[in-house]
């Protein structure tokens, strides 16, 4: 708080230093008309200013008054305009434009700076859909086979995309898309001549992420934690080019070719951003120092393979064009992301005892999400999100992931057995069993499929979990071996039974080892849940969601009994109405179930109403009551003479027989979704991508976009790794206010295409061409706003647009490091679209105008001015602050570019922001001829 308000402070200062120049200005252009001669005027000055600046001064009035038509100042008479503001490119020119007062351009200003805001607003808006698309295309997947240590091979999916020429095309390009495409629009609004605006705003907004976001993103870590940059060579490839793009910018300003840019000039800096991403590309594939250039996977920890550092990989030399992971990093990291889940599963399993596993599967699916490494998109979407009252995007991954799961179970994976030319795959059908301790041996299935033709092996071997070899089962390992034509085995697992009272426990069985001419397929680990038989038992529904089709007729919905099977219980339950209602959509029921001895799992039938409604999506209860032991329990009188005793009395063994007694689990109420048939489309790899944060940020239909921008809510203020749930939040006053203010633009954009059209292409296309309408509406009325104000348009430009450009970006950056475990998405990011903003929004741009101009014989000219001067100002003050990461990350007590010591960070914080105000004010002075260079 103390360094917003410094901040907040700095800016008032700053925006009072402006209004004196606007007084001043003004009071020397009024004050003129009533003298012939303006020299007698000015002379009568203080004599202690400089002479230099008296004289310019001087000129700048008289050469106001030679183009501008002034009056006498007299009472009662309307200040005449000191100068006409030019027609926009698409925002109308408000009129009229002469004999206007001064609380008439207050009232103008104030509106067109509000306007501008409104519009940044919706720049923020379409730049989320914009970035969603950019994610959806990056994360095009493809599948290769993976051979790990042992020599086992799996099928995993790999990005096609390399991340740092993700981070410095699209998503530069996501990010800076305000910027660069002002400027473009800039040079064709005012007829290819050159403008203040949009240079000035990419080198104002430069100086803003460099200075306030690190700065802001250095003292917002939380106490004790700090950051580091990972991808350090990457980050040094993308600083050096960015202070080398403002040194090439200010050398063909004021060095090369002064005031004149000449097509070699402009293409050069164009092309320097392929040249840019190139670099990064191989200082981060080490490309200098291996001698091949391999095609490099690694996975990180959420199990995605993507491509990346020091991983060869073989190509397959096969008539199939199959690719192969080496044994290598990638084949470690597989296994460590593998151990990562088995582990993550096992602590799930021991805070909710009462959940099954596929509860436990769907919560460790949102954690890996929500542990995993977010992309740059990410945290933009985010960060909008939270800004316009669109809820935070965690809570939408919970909601997607459970969703997906749901509908993936009640899927059946398929494959074409008739098809010869599919590769052979091996893997377990199904994938998990559920077992009563007493039940002896159980068989585990494992199938064949595609090309059965010849002979195929696969080793496997049992695996401990919670339920340990030798006491809880005979452990087991051999070779199956498949014939010609046969498409499945089958071997027997042993479960050891006792009489003592304990938990449900789980081992695993896995496939590896396969046959040259077999893949091991998902699922390759079989779960075993061995359920212990000395307890009554405790009853709960399987899901807390399910997805149900219109047309299934009868639903069977399961009560699981489980953690024990002894005795005869009686469950009650009872269907309730939501969106649902009971008559319309379905048959209510109410009922008991009884669960004999032994008996695990019992159906409570449902039947459903097809109506065949496009896109129908309704639900409704269903509710399980407090189990009793039925009076013909064989435990039934004990139990019951015991419970009216009171607890003081009851000795260890009666403890212990009213412990067994049947009990709820923690899902006693499941939500019924009925759905039309063609929303069941959902498939397994659908599933497996839930790992991909991708998945999230993009929509797949309009009805699904239009709810998310008609409905309001709530921000999730809780910390992201949280596992549990609060309850259910309701919108606060905030919320309500953020989503009507931006109700227009959300309902606007609503219209765009879903991302999961054409892979995203087609909301890419038109995201960018509104982004561009916009930023040119954006460019008039910033034009206007400095007109009417008497401000320059390259002040406007730094102090005002780069800022609003640069607010979702600020947000953005402090959530990731927040969340991140590093600090390259806040960090390197900054560098790198710094870069590009240069060489692809003014190298674009510049190009276009000389080009242009010198197919018409004529010269693209760019007068220096305050442009070359704060390009030279931010030049120097970006050494310094990049002399200051490196100092922090080279001490021993910091060792990080963020977080740390608390007086340290809030130090260098405070240089980066003094660099920040510095900037502006130096920059502001210049512009006004107060400071001469």
């Amino acid at each position: 708080m103390l360094l917003m308000r410094k901040t907040v402070r700095s800016i008032a200062t700053f925006a009072l230093l402006l209004l004196v120049l606007y007084v001043k200005t003004h009071t020397f252009a009024l004050t003129t008309g009533q003298a012939v001669d303006n020299s007698a005027s000015y002379s009568s000055l203080n004599e202690t200013s400089s002479d230099v600046i008296h004289n310019r001064f001087v000129r700048q009035v008289n050469d106001d008054l030679d183009e501008q038509e002034t009056t006498t100042l007299r009472p009662g008479v309307e200040v005449e305009e000191l100068g006409t503001c030019s027609e926009g490119l698409l925002l109308p020119l408000w009129l009229p434009q002469r004999h206007i007062s001064v609380s008439d351009r207050a009232i103008r200003g104030f509106v067109y700076f509000m306007l501008m805001v409104y519009l940044f607003v919706g720049v923020s808006i379409i730049s989320d859909r914009f970035m969603a698309s950019i994610e959806a295309i990056t994360s095009i997947e493809r599948n290769v086979v993976v051979r790990g240590p042992k020599g086992e091979k799996q099928t995993m999916r790999v990005r096609i995309w390399n991340e740092t020429v993700a981070n410095l095309t699209l998503m530069a390009l996501g990010s800076s898309a305000p910027e660069i495409l002002l400027s473009v629009i800039e040079i064709y609004a005012k007829n290819f001549e050159s403008g203040d605006l949009g240079p000035g705003t990419i080198v104002g907004s430069a100086a803003y992420n460099l200075f306030v976001i690190i700065a802001l993103c250095m003292v917002l870590i939380p106490k004790g934690e700090k950051r580091r940059i990972k991808h350090l060579r990457v980050f040094i490839v993308t600083a050096v080019l960015s202070i080398i793009a403002y040194i090439w910018l200010w050398a063909i300003l004021s060095l090369i070719s002064p005031g004149i840019i000449e097509v070699w000039e402009g293409v050069l800096t164009l092309l320097m951003f392929p040249a840019t991403v190139l670099w990064a590309y191989i200082a981060e594939r080490r490309l200098l120092v291996y001698k091949y250039m391999d095609k490099n996977y690694r996975m990180n920890k959420r199990g995605t393979v993507v491509a990346g550092e020091q991983d060869s990989v073989e190509m397959g030399g096969d008539d199939k064009g199959k690719q192969f992971l080496r044994m290598s990093e990638s084949a470690h990291a597989y296994d460590e992301a593998r151990m990562e889940y088995i582990q993550l599963l096992s602590e799930l399993r021991q805070k909710f005892p009462d959940a099954d596993l596929e509860q436990l599967e769907m919560m460790a699916q949102e954690q890996l999400i929500t542990r995993g490494n977010k992309s740059r998109a990410f945290y933009r979407i985010q960060a909008t999100r939270k800004l316009i009252g669109s809820g935070n995007l965690m809570r939408k991954i919970q909601e997607r992931a459970h969703d997906d799961i749901t509908r993936v179970k009640a899927q059946i994976q398929t494959f074409n057995d008739d098809d010869d030319d599919m590769p052979t795959r091996i893997y377990f059908e199904p994938g998990h069993y559920t077992v009563m301790e007493n039940c002896g041996e159980f068989e585990v299935r494992v199938v064949r499929r595609g090309d059965i033709s010849g002979y195929s092996n696969v080793q496997f071997e049992t695996q401990d979990g919670t339920a340990s070899a030798g006491s809880d089962y005979v452990g087991k390992s051999g070779i199956l071996t498949f014939p010609p034509g046969v498409d499945e085995q089958r071997f027997k697992i042993e479960i050891i039974d006792d009489d003592i009272f304990e938990e449900d426990e789980c081992f695993y069985i896995r496939l590896f080892n396969p046959s040259a001419n077999a893949t091991i397929y998902v699922p390759h680990t079989a779960t075993v849940m061995i359920l212990d038989d000395d307890h009554a038992g405790i009853f709960a529904f399987a899901d807390a969601v399910i997805d149900v089709n219109e047309s299934v007729g009868v639903y069977v919905l399961s009560v699981m009994r489980y953690s024990g099977a002894r005795g005869n219980v009686i469950v009650p339950y009872w269907t309730e109405d939501e969106t649902a209602i009971s008559g319309r959509h379905y048959h209510g029921v109410r009922g008991e179930l009884i669960f004999e001895n032994n008996v695990t799992e019992k159906f409570i039938l449902i039947p459903i109403i097809e109506e065949s409604t496009y896109e129908k999506d309704v639900k409704f209860k269903v509710n399980i009551g407090e189990p009793q032991l039925a009076p013909d329990s064989a435990h039934y009188p004990e139990i019951h003479n015991v419970e009216k005793k009171r607890a003081e009395d009851l000795t260890d063994l009666e403890r212990i027989l009213l412990m067994s007694k049947p009990r709820n689990g923690e899902l006693t109420t499941t939500y019924i979704r009925i759905r039309e048939s063609s929303e069941f489309k959902t498939t397994v790899d659908k599933l497996v991508a839930r790992a991909n944060v991708s998945a999230v940020l993009g929509t797949s239909t309009w009805k699904e976009q239009f709810k998310d921008a008609l409905t309001v809510v709530p921000g999730d203020e809780n910390d992201l790794d949280a596992e549990e749930d609060v309850g259910e939040e309701v919108p606060k006053c905030v919320d309500y206010i953020s989503h009507f203010i931006c109700l227009f633009w959300k309902v606007l954009f609503a219209f765009v295409p879903p991302t999961d059209i054409c892979g995203g292409y087609v909301t890419f296309v038109i995201s960018i061409f509104v982004i561009g309408v916009l930023t040119a509406v954006i460019g008039d009325a910033a034009t206007y706003f400095g007109c009417v104000c008497n401000i320059k348009d390259s002040v406007t430009a730094i102090c005002f647009v780069a800022l609003g450009t640069s607010i979702p970006d600020t947000f953005a950056s402090i959530i990731a490091a927040k969340q991140d475990a590093t600090a390259d998405n806040c960090i390197g990011n900054v560098t790198g679209s710094n870069a590009v903003n240069v060489f692809l929004g003014i190298g674009l741009a510049w190009s276009i105008a000389s080009i242009y101009h010198a197919v018409n014989g004529s010269t693209f000219n760019v007068e220096p001015g305050t442009i070359g001067f704060a390009v030279t100002l931010f030049c120097g003050e970006a050494l310094i602050a990049i002399g200051v990461l490196m100092f922090r990350r080279s001490t021993k007590s910091i060792r990080a570019e963020l977080g740390g010591p608390f007086i340290s960070k809030w130090l260098h914080a405070s240089i980066l922001l003094l660099l920040w105000i510095v900037y502006l004010i130096v920059s502001t002075l210049e512009a006004y001829d107060i400071i001469i260079v």
